[in-house]
């Protein structure tokens, strides 16, 4: 098994799924939802070799994350006995669940398998995943993602000091209320509340508005300089999207919904948006989010990541576009966690830390990507 270890295959021994509600720091109120807690699903991959490989992902509802772990396991069977990489698993499993279709839950467990997969390489390897993708830990630039949801301008001006205080210099707005003028009250409340003009403002709807009223509420927001506009409308309306992007000054931002690379590739060919952002859950996990990379690099767009912020930052230090990180610290509950600033010396890998069995493995000599102040 060595010679083929070394060339990142590996034979799976067993699967372990957790589901965990995870509550947050922050309400997140979007134009969909009143978001308390959200599930997440932990993966431990234990291969033959006795090296644990992790993943873990949001699940969006409890349900899902039901729905994940049943594919995952089913998955696992199918390539037990095999030695696989990474990619040869992928087209295995695409293969196998075609019928059924390789979307949702589905498209989500086997990105969890890939993940889980590739962390089990780099512990065998001894180095940070960014390294072993062929580039290295680095500083990135990234934005607060936890909390400005849709609420009473008061406590949005409120709550952007407190986000602030992470030493991040942008964030994420949540918009979608009933009118435009109560879309404006919050960035006006936000942009208040931030002393100096070198904040940036992302704004996300959350697919909340129809084609005419993005381009009416957008026409208004972009005089305000926000950074980019994030889903107005229905998130595989590529058509129409593109109709919006060729109106409006502002970006236009999509892509946490890409089903697979196939699903961004189908967006950039429409010219749907101006940038684009990538779930690894949904995109394929790591060799999904590599041939994103290169479809968006080959047409000049840049990237940023959805989620995850553990694992995506170590997928952007490999991404020649990359763009922004979307930071929030909902593993932080499980001490998987991601710290402003903390650069090489943070304990690196993927670990469950206040979970039981004990932690396998603390990876505390491998460099992770520092995620930086800078606008």
């Amino acid at each position: 098994m060595a010679d083929a270890l070394s060339a990142g295959a590996q034979r799976i021994r067993s699967l372990t799924t957790r589901g965990l509600m995870v509550p947050l720091k922050f309400t997140l109120g979007t134009s969909a939802a009143i978001v308390k807690a959200v599930p997440l699903l932990l993966v431990d991959l234990l291969n033959e070799d006795g090296v644990t490989g992790r993943a873990y992902a949001f699940c969006y509802r409890p349900s899902g994350a039901v729905a994940i772990s049943s594919h995952l396991s089913e998955a696992v069977d199918l390539l037990k006995d095999k030695d696989s990489t990474p990619f040869d698993a992928m087209q295995t499993l695409s293969r196998q669940f075609a019928l059924l279709g390789v979307t949702g839950t589905v498209r989500m467990a086997l990105s969890l398998l890939d993940m889980a997969m590739w962390d089990g390489i780099a512990q065998m390897q001894r180095v940070p995943l960014s390294s072993l993708l062929g580039s290295g830990p680095k500083s990135l630039r990234a934005y607060d993602s936890r909390g400005l949801g849709l609420m009473e301008p008061d406590r949005l001006a409120e709550e952007t000091k407190v986000l602030l205080e992470s030493g991040l210099r942008a964030v994420k707005l949540r918009l979608g209320y009933p009118s435009l003028s109560e879309d404006l009250a919050a960035l006006n409340a936000v942009r208040r509340s931030i002393s100096g003009g070198d904040v940036a403002i992302m704004v996300d709807y959350n697919q909340a508005l129809t084609s005419t009223e993005a381009i009416l509420r957008g026409r208004e927001l972009e005089k305000d300089g926000i950074y980019w506009l994030e889903e107005p409308i229905a998130h595989d309306d590529y058509v129409a999207s593109a109709a919006i992007a060729r109106e409006l000054k502002v970006p236009i931002q999509i892509g946490e919904n890409f089903n697979g690379p196939e699903g961004l590739l189908r967006a950039i060919n429409a010219r749907a948006s101006d940038y684009i952002m990538v779930d690894v859950a949904r995109i394929g996990g790591v060799t999904g989010w590599l041939h994103a990379a290169g479809v968006a690099a080959a047409h000049g767009i840049e990237m940023s990541s959805h989620l995850m912020p553990e694992i995506s930052a170590h997928l952007l230090c490999a991404t020649p576009n990359a763009h922004w990180l979307e930071y929030v610290d909902w593993a932080d509950a499980i001490e998987l966690s991601l710290k402003v600033g903390d650069g090489g010396n943070r304990k690196g890998g993927i670990s469950w830390g206040c979970l039981t069995p004990p932690l396998l493995h603390r990876r505390s000599d491998m460099p992770c990507p520092k995620i930086t102040s800078s606008s």
